[in-house]
């Protein structure tokens, strides 16, 4: 039986080699994602490439999502992983800004210097300097998908003093979430921009908006596709992260042609016992607007290096399948697991399984249609008529 809801990959490290490559197509994947939060557009332009030759070689329809960065906050250079304690106080500034710090007691003091110094176990660069002017005493500071919780203790504009409540391991390049905090910046960046003209020079598919919070990111966007390439539209993708894009969810899919339900920064922005119901409440209304859905994030996260998910994980790509997404995401998964391509092909089984079951857990019903949407009406009246007379195929002209 064929597969109907698409499975979207994303190549990193871990799947880049040719031979890979081929093997994630064959396993079924049918997008690529490329993630221009890392590597270079070199990079991206070769695995492009080769994505498109090795998918016209097999006869494989592959298609190809440049996924932006947008306005990521994230932790700057570190010279190693750090350790964080419960306790422990640190100081937090901005990469570019050149900093010294001395000790009193158990106090941390910074002067200016003219030497930016390397991140050390008590002060850590922060790539995004609007942190600075706006979090508050008491605020939170989540680092690496909310592993690591920062308290703030002192806040001048210019540096940040926090306490560690929760501790762990921190890596360079790590994101930083603000839960509860409304930053006054534009989801589309100049980098972005700059990524997107390359994305539209070489045709990708997709393209996904990161962080959106209402339809005018979108419209933003779209506007600069327009510019930019008047006569080649790729589908527009609006990435839910932030709490408040579900403010707008109906704006949003006015002007977007799929939105993506990413629960990493999702889950870190809201309480996790939220997410659940605002997955469902996400791909309901895309359904009924007849709008491309894609459930992201964590899918089948013990896969990164174990063979096998737990059952908790194929349970969840089970049920957004049921609830009807059109396409479930790999992330971390493929792009820098050991098991990427066994996590395709488990997550291709994991599908089909689900959706052999339509007929007992149901199924998409017909989607929303104003009295002046035609298309919208024709698609519906194919559908029943396909549902009612077991059709094989419907051919669009």
């Amino acid at each position: 039986m064929e597969r109907k809801a698409k499975i979207v990959a994303t190549i990193g490290p871990a799947s880049q080699d040719d031979a890979v490559l081929e093997r994630l197509i064959q396993a079924g994947m049918d997008m690529a994602r490329l993630n221009f939060s890392h590597g270079t557009q070199a990079e991206h332009a070769a695995r492009i490439s080769s994505l498109r030759h090795i998918a016209g070689r097999l006869g494989t329809a592959l298609a190809i999502l440049q996924d932006l960065q947008g306005p990521k906050i994230r932790v700057g250079a570190l010279p190693a992983p750090l350790t964080l304690v419960a306790g422990q106080e640190i100081i937090l500034y901005p990469q570019e800004e050149p900093l010294r710090f001395t000790h009193h007691a158990s106090r941390i003091t910074h002067h200016a210097s003219h030497v930016n110094p390397p991140a050390s176990r008590d002060a850590i660069p922060v790539d995004f300097p609007e942190l600075f002017q706006s979090v508050s005493p008491g605020d939170r500071i989540l680092m690496d998908d909310g592993h690591l919780e920062l308290i703030v203790q002192q806040a001048d504009g210019k540096t940040v003093t926090a306490q560690v409540k929760t501790g762990g391991v921190l890596s360079s390049h790590k994101g930083i979430n603000l839960p509860g905090i409304r930053l006054d910046i534009p989801s589309f960046t100049e980098k972005d921009a700059q990524d997107l003209a390359f994305g539209l020079s070489l045709g990708v598919d997709a393209v996904a908006v990161s962080f959106v919070r209402s339809a005018q990111d979108v419209i933003q966007v779209r506007q600069a596709i327009e510019k930019l390439s008047p006569h080649n539209f790729p589908f527009l993708v609006a990435k839910l992260e932030r709490p408040e894009a579900l403010d707008d969810l109906e704006g949003i899919l006015n002007i977007a042609d799929g939105v993506m339900v990413a629960r990493g920064d999702l889950g870190v922005e809201m309480a996790p016992e939220d997410v659940p119901g605002a997955q469902k409440r996400i791909i309901q209304a895309a359904n009924r607007r007849g709008k491309l859905v894609i459930t992201a994030t964590q899918m089948l996260e013990s896969m990164i290096h174990n063979p096998l998910p737990t059952r908790a994980e194929a349970s969840d790509v089970a049920n957004a399948v049921f609830d009807g997404t059109d396409a479930v995401m790999l992330s971390a998964e493929t792009a820098a697991g050991e098991y990427p391509v066994e996590s395709v092909a488990m997550m291709d089984r994991i599908v089909r399984q689900a959706e052999a079951g339509f007929t007992e857990w149901g199924h998409v019903q017909v989607m929303e249609a104003s009295e002046h949407d035609d298309a919208a009406a024709m698609a519906n009246a194919a559908r029943e008529l396909a549902h009612d007379r077991d059709v094989t195929a419907i051919a669009v002209f």
